[in-house]
């Protein structure tokens, strides 16, 4: 039964996207693309029941996880209805028992988990983000890409990513901390220009 409830708002906030989307609202669709960029490891599915349930949802992740971090879950929080895939063993009967070879079949049960604001506890790591000063670096990373003939521009269009590249062009979403923007132009300066560490000297 909860499966299909989790469906059913599933297929809810898609029909408001899409109707928001006709009615020329690009508001809606720019926070599923916000969230895409903070659950990325979710599945569509799921992205879409995170934030149709809690818009404003910043990190999410299950009761023992967040335990594996150091944190507990408030007494009272809700919770965030998501799909989690069971996989489930079939044997084939023609098959003798010692021989099994099995087969398996996905299902879905309803799980939930939590938004780091429902819990308490150790700190969290704010894992992926930049800090400090790159002083001179930027500028000299930005002489590095301009040498290679890649050309730096700045645009709000690319948001929610901070950076993107295409053939001899590198965009970057302005507004960045500075640390932010030298690790931003970095990665972006290793895919176009086929390198994977560059250490300015």
């Amino acid at each position: 039964m909860k499966v299909e409830q989790a469906k059913q708002i599933a297929s809810k906030a898609i029909e408001q996207l899409s109707e928001a989307l006709e009615r020329g609202h690009s508001e809606t669709l720019r926070n599923y693309l916000a969230a895409m960029a903070k659950f990325h490891r979710y599945s569509l599915h799921n992205l879409i029941l995170i934030v149709s349930q809690r818009p404003d949802a910043t990190r999410v992740a299950g009761f023992h996880t967040w335990k594996q971090l150091g944190r507990n879950v408030k007494k009272g929080a809700k919770g965030i209805m998501i799909l989690a895939p069971v996989v489930l063993r079939k044997r084939t009967e023609e098959v003798p028992l010692e021989e099994d070879q099995s087969k398996a079949a996905v299902s879905f049960r309803v799980v939930y988990v939590f938004d780091q604001v429902d819990t308490e506890g150790e700190p969290i790591s704010e894992l992926g983000s930049a800090h400090g000063d790159p002083a001179g670096y930027t500028e000299k990373l930005k002489q590095f890409v301009a040498q290679r003939g890649i050309q730096i521009e700045y645009s709000d269009a690319i948001y929610p990513a901070q950076g993107q590249c295409s053939p001899a062009k590198i965009i970057l979403l302005p507004g960045q901390s500075p640390a932010e923007e030298y690790a931003t132009l970095a990665h972006e300066a290793a895919h176009l220009c086929g390198v994977t560490t560059y250490v300015v000297k």
